[in-house]
């Protein structure tokens, strides 16, 4: 078989396990149930795959590299290190503003991906690389002074992470008061303050945020 002809099937066999586990919940399914949704028999499946998890960790990491690259291409553009993190965060909140992705991440997080043997490293390795995104930005914002701030780039990459999963979190798992959108504006808010961003006044001029600037100058 041709090397773009197995990266096809490849392809296909993941996409059909998502449709099984979005058609089910997110509830076990079965090699039999993904194949029979493909088309294809147990041998395609094992020219793959060695099991159902290391399908199901592929179809995890596949996603996860697609939304790091859409991050990446997102603060590629941006204008300063404050436009780069509002970048970052309104793309990470969008996956659980609209409606297709945050049905992904619905299945990526479901009690039948979760179980799969070698999950947690997979999980981990996908927030390690988010937030090394992060901290290039915090890391940016220091060295150019627009986040005069930062005294740990990791340590404070890592605050903010924290926060953002949490709204992240708040949005995907259950009814939220707020929108994703303000929950966005929310996390921002909070990561200029603690970065000592400057605010935008209304005649243009800049000033520091200075309940922040006092807190932590003290």
């Amino acid at each position: 078989m041709a090397e773009q002809d197995q990266r096809a099937e490849r392809a296909r066999i993941i996409e059909a396990a998502h449709r099984c586990l979005a058609s089910t919940g997110g509830a076990s399914v079965s090699v039999s149930d993904i194949l029979a949704e493909t088309g294809l028999g147990t041998r395609a499946f094992y020219r793959h795959f060695d099991s159902k998890d290391d399908l199901l960790l592929a179809m995890f990491r596949r996603d996860h590299d697609r939304v790091t690259a859409e991050l990446q291409t997102a603060i590629a553009s941006a204008k300063n290190p404050e436009d780069a993190l509002r970048r970052y965060v309104q793309s990470r909140m969008r996956l659980v503003s609209e409606k297709r992705r945050r049905q992904r991440v619905l299945v990526l997080t479901s009690e039948e991906v979760r179980r799969a043997r070698g999950y947690d490293a997979e999980l981990n390795r996908a927030a390690e690389g988010a937030e090394a995104i992060l901290a290039l930005i915090v890391e940016q914002g220091r060295d150019s002074g627009d986040f005069p701030l930062v005294t740990d780039v990791r340590a404070d990459a890592r605050a903010i992470a924290a926060v953002l999963q949490r709204a992240f979190d708040e949005q995907i798992l259950r009814p939220s008061a707020q929108s994703a959108e303000e929950a966005s504006e929310q996390v921002i808010d909070f990561a200029l303050r603690a970065l000592g961003a400057p605010t935008r006044g209304t005649s243009g001029g800049t000033g520091r945020r200075e309940a922040a600037v006092g807190d932590r100058r003290g």
